[in-house]
């Protein structure tokens, strides 16, 4: 990249940043944080910082569950848009990209380019970028080519959704990322589409993982929000809740921390709580039915004090050998 290209750059850059552009355009808002909050040049062409092997394989170990749950997706993502030229990168919470998918083909093109597992992505050290200022703004969005704040990274096209975990809390980026020129709208939209697709799959099987004892229902939230799942224990208490299902339905920790009946909770939804009640049923019924009647054998198969059980066969006209 020629000079003057690099100089025009980084005029264009701070010239918005001057402007009162920042008040209106999350964009600008991004530069000014990687010029006045970060201290970074535009200008500057350091390569871009890397973890040690021992730093990201502990970064890899922090979000164990998460990789788990990724991999299949990662895989699915990749056969979405590998063909034209992009890889797929999963950065942790500090920007750091801890799994990856590419051809082999292009693999020296984005280690060169710093599109590689271990480089630090942060808005901190590499400015305004896919990754980093969409763990900084917690939302999906595209870094188009001269969009990104360092010069050096202005021949990439960098398309970023946040990755949520079982308790809300901000956990991962999901980057699909191109150096081609020609990359248009059309394509960075499906790219997004299938981005958002890959997301939602990684947050339920992670959500799934994380209640492995539990069942795991959809809510029915007012605006359908994709995503919104409850981990429901034996005992019809929520004990889980995805972050759309927190938003939709108000739960904070302070919430989930206390006794929550599911049927309390989506008591709006007939269908959900009947489907509740027999399945709740069902499980007693068969209890009963392996432990030949006996109450206290049944309560101790079902995790539950027999006084639990007592009651909940009293609920359902059930009774018990002893």
């Amino acid at each position: 990249m020629g000079a003057s290209v690099v100089a025009q750059h980084a005029s264009r850059i701070h010239a918005a940043i001057e402007s009162d552009a920042a008040a209106k355009s999350a964009l600008v808002a991004s530069w000014r944080r990687s010029s006045a909050l970060h201290k970074l040049d535009p200008a500057e062409r350091r390569a871009p910082l890397r973890v040690t092997d021992h730093e990201l394989n502990h970064a890899r170990q922090r979000v164990e569950r998460l990789l788990r749950a990724s991999q299949a997706s990662l895989d699915r993502l990749y056969l979405a848009v590998g063909g034209i030229g992009c890889c797929v990168l999963l950065a942790d919470r500090d920007g750091v990209p801890i799994e990856r998918r590419g051809a082999a083909a292009d693999d020296e093109t984005f280690e060169h380019w710093g599109l590689w597992t271990g480089t630090v992505w942060s808005e901190e050290s590499e400015g305004t970028n896919g990754i980093g200022t969409c763990l900084v703004e917690g939302r999906a969005l595209t870094i188009h080519r001269d969009q990104h704040f360092y010069s050096k990274n202005t021949l990439l096209s960098c398309t970023t959704a946040p990755i949520y975990d079982h308790e809300g809390n901000l956990a991962a980026a999901l980057d699909v990322s191109s150096c081609r020129a020609d990359l248009t709208e059309s394509f960075i939209h499906l790219i997004a589409m299938a981005l958002g697709d890959a997301v939602r799959r990684i947050e339920a099987e992670n959500f799934r993982l994380a209640y492995p004892d539990a069942r795991i229902v959809m809510a029915p939230t007012p605006d359908q929000a994709p995503g919104a799942f409850l981990a429901v224990d034996r005992d019809d208490l929520v004990v889980g809740a995805t972050r759309s299902a927190r938003i939709a339905f108000g739960l904070t920790p302070e919430v989930l921390a206390r006794p929550l009946p599911a049927a309390d909770l989506l008591g709006g939804d007939t269908s959900f709580s009947e489907d509740l009640r027999q399945a709740e049923r069902m499980v007693l019924e068969r209890a009963l039915i392996r432990s030949n009647g006996n109450v206290t054998a049944a309560a101790r198969a079902l995790g539950m004090s027999r006084a639990t059980l007592h009651r909940k066969l009293g609920r359902f006209g059930l009774r018990g050998a002893n």
